[in-house]
Formats: C-alpha cells, sequence, structure tokens
C-alpha cells in the first residue's frame, strides 16, 4: 500500500463516513453498494460495481490490483471500502470472500431481470416478487438497527409525532400514523407542505418529526423537518440516500434500499416497500416499548371495528 493511501486511511479513521463500529455482514455488501452508489463518484461506482458483481475475483486482488482493474487509483479503493462500511481494503477483501462462499453455496440471489413489456404476467408476478424480496432484505441488510433504537425511544416518550411525505412517501406516512394512533399515541400525517410548515411550527422538545423522502431531496419534506429541528423535536429521516439535503435536519436517519428503475417499474415501486418495512420496524418498537397501554389500546381499536367486517 503507498504511502499516500496509508495517510488517507490514517485521516479518515472515525471521521465522518467512517466506520465506528462492526463493519457491515458480507450479506449486506451489495445492500450497501446499491443504496450508497449513486452518491459516489464515477471512479468510486467503478470500484463499488466491481465488488458487488464479482466478489470471488476481487477477493483475490490486492489494493493496488483492483485499482488497476477498474482504473482508478488506491486511495480510490480505500476510499470506497471506508464509504461502503468497512476500516480498510483488508476488511472489504474478508466480506468479498464471505460473499462468495455465500454465492458458490447458492445462497445468494441472481441478478434482477427488468420486467418487458411482452412479458407473460407469470412472470411479471415472479419478478416483481423476486424484487420486493430483495428490496426488503436489503433494506434491512442497510438498516442501522442503533439509529432504529434511537428513534423508537423517541417516538416511545412522544409527546406528539408529526410524519411528513408526499406521493408514495405520503401514503407511506399515512400507514405510520395509522399505526401509532391505534396503539394510543398522538400522530399526524402532512401532505399538504404548507400545513405540514405550520404544524411543524408548534412542535418543541419532546415531540418527534419524521421526513420520509426516497431522494432525501424533495423541498416540501425537507422545509418542514427543518422547522421541527430548529424547534427542538427530534427529528427522524427514512430516506434512500443517507447523504442527502433531507439528513442535515436529521437526528436520526434510517436508510432504505435503492432499488433499479426501469420503464414499467418506476423509483416509487421500490422505494414504498423497503420504507414499509422501517415503519413497521417503528411501529412494532414503539408498541413493545410501550406495551402496558398499546396492547389495551390496539385491542380496543379491533373490538371497535369488530362489527364492520362481521357478515
Amino acid at each position: 500500500m503507498t504511502h499516500r493511501v496509508k495517510e488517507i486511511f490514517a485521516s479518515e479513521r472515525g471521521g465522518p463516513g467512517g466506520t465506528g463500529g462492526t463493519p457491515p455482514a458480507p450479506a449486506a455488501l451489495a445492500a450497501k453498494v446499491r443504496t450508497l452508489a449513486p452518491s459516489m463518484t464515477r471512479s468510486m461506482q467503478r470500484v463499488a460495481e466491481a465488488v458487488a458483481g464479482d466478489p470471488a475475483g476481487c477477493a483475490a486482488l490486492t489494493v493496488t490490483g483492483l485499482a488497476e482493474l477498474t482504473g482508478t487509483s488506491e486511495a480510490t479503493v480505500v476510499r470506497t471500502a471506508r464509504l461502503l462500511g468497512y476500516p480498510g481494503y483488508r476488511d472489504l477483501r474478508l466480506a468479498l470472500a464471505g460473499l462468495a462462499a455465500q454465492q458458490q453455496s447458492g445462497r445468494a440471489p441472481a441478478i434482477t431481470t427488468d420486467i418487458a413489456v411482452d412479458d407473460p404476467i407469470a412472470d411479471v408476478v415472479a419478478k416483481l416478487a423476486y424484487d420486493e424480496q430483495q428490496t426488503l432484505a436489503d433494506t434491512a441488510a442497510g438498516l442501522d438497527t442503533v439509529q432504529l433504537g434511537a428513534a423508537v425511544t423517541a417516538l416511545a416518550g412522544a409527546r406528539r409525532t408529526d410524519v411528513y411525505g408526499v406521493g408514495a412517501s405520503g401514503l407511506v406516512a399515512q400507514d405510520l400514523t395509522q399505526k401509532l394512533l391505534r396503539i394510543g399515541m398522538v400522530a399526524h400525517a402532512h401532505s399538504d407542505p404548507h400545513l405540514a410548515v405550520t404544524n411543524a411550527v408548534q412542535l418543541r422538545a419532546g415531540d418527534v418529526a419524521i421526513a420520509i423522502t426516497h431522494s432525501g431531496s424533495t423541498g416540501d419534506v425537507i422545509e418542514p423537518l427543518r422547522v421541527a429541528f430548529e424547534r427542538g423535536a427530534t427529528t427522524v429521516a427514512i430516506t434512500g440516500r443517507p447523504d442527502g439535503p433531507v439528513t442535515q435536519y436529521a437526528d436520526h436517519v434510517l436508510t432504505t434500499s435503492t432499488a433499479r428503475e426501469s420503464e414499467l417499474r418506476p423509483a416509487a415501486m421500490s422505494s414504498r416497500t423497503g420504507q414499509l418495512l422501517v415503519v413497521d420496524c417503528l411501529f412494532v418498537g414503539v408498541a413493545q416499548r410501550t406495551y402496558e397501554t398499546a396492547a389495551p389500546a390496539l385491542s380496543a381499536s379491533y373490538e371497535a371495528l369488530a362489527h364492520r367486517h362481521r357478515s
């Protein structure tokens, strides 16, 4: 390893984007690449795509060999490894070897095939089911459970929770608030940007504001989160872009998987799947923390609607 690469490794240890805890498991590597690739430089993308596409081959390469293979530099390889969550290239190689072993055992899925215009409906069902499963697996693998636990703690003790989302993310926001309401929490979903901001002004310490935006750059969602942040509320961002503008106003960031977009499968379809998983994790976590009040409230809500489901 060159002296320049060693300098980069030393200066970045523990810094922004560095790893302060355990490196991702091998199974999470592909998910991390899909999630972080859009925010990488083109040279770093080449490194990330190479290791995700051929983990066995790359695991056998030195840092110099991988740099030559991808037409980049040793420094770029080290930076990419760190951005993916590994302390250094040696740790990334170990993860690649583990991922290669999983693939050889048949446990790793094949690359998703896009839906074609003339696909039979049975193939559409199979491909969509596969993509949904992959999105869920990727989101679960990349979800920071420390951040999730902190968000759950804040929600469980919140005086009030406001959730912001527009479009498909607005539907997810409504899903979360409906769940929280059924266990006795005070929660509101806001898809109208004006109402979102005017409600955010009323928040204070002890309240929670959640922004749901796959791109991480939706202004109608960022603005109310900023206002809530400035008012002292605990803020949470559920996003597919952990480097997006929304995260600068988020105390806790929960990252969802970034799936490939195609003509017949817009990004909103896969992003919604990952967001719903995160929402369900939040809800179950809050229900666990507040079980003594949540269980009776949930039972009462079921009973109140029971007569509507009887024939």
